[in-house]
């Protein structure tokens, strides 16, 4: 069971924060509200989203149920690998980044699941309320998304010289998401970046439990 702790404990963490800043962010704050934390690099900025994460869409409300239902397929494959992972030792590396992968995918799943069912609609003009007496906004599985971390860095024009997009007004970096998203983010891009130590050392601990078998 000790194997289990430090996984278990991380996708705690990151659902918990993860949810707590939705809850904050949904019941005081207007859609498209926004305030500084660092300057104007860093901001709060309160948008919703229909789709995936960075506030990318997919196709309507039969999108929307199918979208979230493969999410929920999806992440339950990733709790038994995880599962797998641990009880066959895997490197521990590599089985916390998973564990953020599974955190972040299963922290976007309970707004899409539930929070339909939780608020009233937030909209520019009225903040939503937990459990509205006339009910939520929408149906189960068709909640949306809650995104508030901003992190507009660089702002300017291209210079005329620039192909295709000579002259024309940029923004880096201008996806507006979540901590569920960021763990996804962090997760992928450790494993990937680690990934030859991670299976390096699985294949030489295989070998050796094979050479092990063969000398006996």
């Amino acid at each position: 069971m000790k194997a289990y702790t430090r996984p278990i404990l991380l996708i705690s963490i990151i659902l918990l924060v993860d949810q707590i800043s939705k809850f904050w962010v949904k019941l005081n704050m207007l859609i498209g509200q926004g305030f500084n934390v660092l300057g104007d690099k860093f901001q709060i900025h309160f948008i919703e989203n229909n789709g995936m994460a960075y506030g990318m869409e997919f196709g309507g409300e039969f999108g929307k149920l199918f979208l979230t239902l493969f999410r929920i397929i999806a992440v339950a494959g990733i709790g038994y690998g995880l599962y797998y992972m641990v009880k066959n030792k895997y490197h521990r590396g590599f089985i916390l980044n998973v564990a953020l992968i599974f955190a972040g995918a299963l922290g976007n799943i309970l707004d899409s699941t539930f929070y339909g069912l939780l608020f009233s609609e937030s909209t520019p003009f009225e903040k939503a309320t937990l459990f509205p007496a006339d009910g939520g906004y929408a149906s189960i599985f068709h909640g949306k998304v809650v995104d508030m971390l901003y992190f507009p860095l660089i702002e300017g024009n291209f210079p005329d010289w620039f192909p295709i997009w000579g002259g024309e007004h940029f923004l880096f970096f201008r996806p507006v998401f979540n901590v569920a998203d960021s763990a996804i983010s962090v997760g992928v891009v450790l494993i990937l970046l680690f990934q030859r130590r991670y299976f390096k050392e699985e294949h030489v601990e295989k070998e050796s439990v094979n050479s092990e078998v063969l000398e006996d």
